[in-house]
Order: C-alpha cells, then sequence, then structure tokens
C-alpha cells in the first residue's frame, strides 16, 4: 500500500493527458458572447469615470482649502463666510487657531452649519418659523463674536474654548431642530392633505 510518490508521478508521466477538442476555446467564447453579449455599456462607463474624476477632484479641491485656509468660518446672520483681506490684518485668534483639533472641530461644526442652512426648504407656511429660528442662529452668532473678542482680550482658557464649542453644538442643534419642525409640518400637511382627498 505505501507507494513512493515519485514512482506514482513518474507513472502517470507517461501517460498521454487527454486534451481539449479542436476548436473548444472558439466554441466556448462564441457561447459565452451568445449569453452575455456586450452592450452599450462603455458609454455609460465613460460617463461614469467622468463623475468619479469630478468628485475626486472636489474633495481634494475642499481637503486643500480647509488645509491652508487661514483663521476659521465666521458666520454673519446665519449664513458662514471666511474673513476678508482687512480682517485678516487685524488677526483676531478663533478656535481654529488654538490648535489643530480645535480647528478640526470648528471646521466640522461651521461645515454642517452651512449644509443644514442650504438644505432648508422656506416656503409662505414655515417663513414665520424659520425666521424664529434664524433671529436665534443670529443671538447665538453675535455670542460668538462676544466670546471672539473675549478669548482675544483675556487669552485661550478652558472656559472660554468650550463656551465656543457649546455655542457651535447649540447652532447645529438648533437646525436640526427646526429640519425636524419643518419635516413635521409637511407630514402633517400631507395628512390633511389625504383626509381631504378621502
Amino acid at each position: 500500500m505505501a507507494q513512493d510518490i515519485r514512482e506514482l508521478l513518474k507513472n502517470d508521466s507517461g501517460k498521454q493527458r487527454e486534451s481539449m477538442p479542436a476548436g473548444h476555446r472558439e466554441d466556448f467564447k462564441n457561447l459565452l458572447d451568445q449569453e452575455m453579449p456586450q452592450t452599450g455599456n462603455n458609454i455609460s462607463m465613460f460617463w461614469l469615470r467622468i463623475a468619479a474624476g469630478f468628485f475626486f477632484l472636489l474633495a481634494v479641491g475642499t481637503f486643500v482649502f480647509y488645509q491652508q485656509g487661514g483663521s476659521g468660518p465666521e458666520v454673519n446672520d446665519g449664513f458662514v463666510s471666511t474673513p476678508t483681506q482687512q480682517e485678516e490684518s487685524v488677526k483676531e485668534i478663533t478656535l481654529g487657531d488654538l490648535s489643530p483639533d480645535l480647528s478640526k472641530i470648528e471646521q466640522y461644526y461651521t461645515a454642517n452649519i452651512n449644509m443644514e442652512l442650504a438644505s432648508l426648504e422656506m416656503n409662505d407656511e414655515t417663513s414665520q418659523l424659520v425666521d424664529g429660528y434664524m433671529n436665534r442662529l443670529s443671538e447665538l452668532n453675535d455670542e460668538y463674536k462676544r466670546l471672539t473678542d473675549e478669548l482675544n482680550e483675556i487669552g485661550p482658557n478652558q472656559q472660554t474654548v468650550d463656551a465656543l464649542i457649546d455655542n457651535l453644538q447649540l447652532r447645529l442643534d438648533l437646525l436640526y431642530r427646526l429640519k425636524d419642525q419643518l419635516k413635521e409640518l409637511k407630514e402633517n400637511k400631507n395628512e390633511n392633505f389625504e383626509l381631504q382627498t378621502v
């Protein structure tokens, strides 16, 4: 029973191996082409590649913009803007100037605040609600400026930094609440419309 594997391989190599019939490869390729014909995916893949390249460049541009941006963005009347050259000559210390981590936190919150502001759907029915929230955001923005002035006058301390971060969090939470209320109003309007049609 115990046979040497080398002997088995020698005996096996002496046998003629079965080969595929002539034209087997071409027959298989023809059958494959019949079952899975190539469609016009080349055109859609072309546009998909262009879109992917565009989004890649957009992501790289955004990354570079935030990495090389000087002082952090500032919120004015609910909208975030970057400082002008006149403002930069005074060179105030902002939350983002204190450390890279705080800069990331500030950029995160301001980007999300901008995104939420841009995605708000306003109409005549919701304008009063939105105006109330915008007034509150304006108050929070004034408080943020006051805290930034305090940061420049007194210098960085834990209480001021925490208050600045809390201010950004509160603004973002306020926008989330506004968005939820707008969504509820829209759902109630849809439910009322459905009840009226029934």
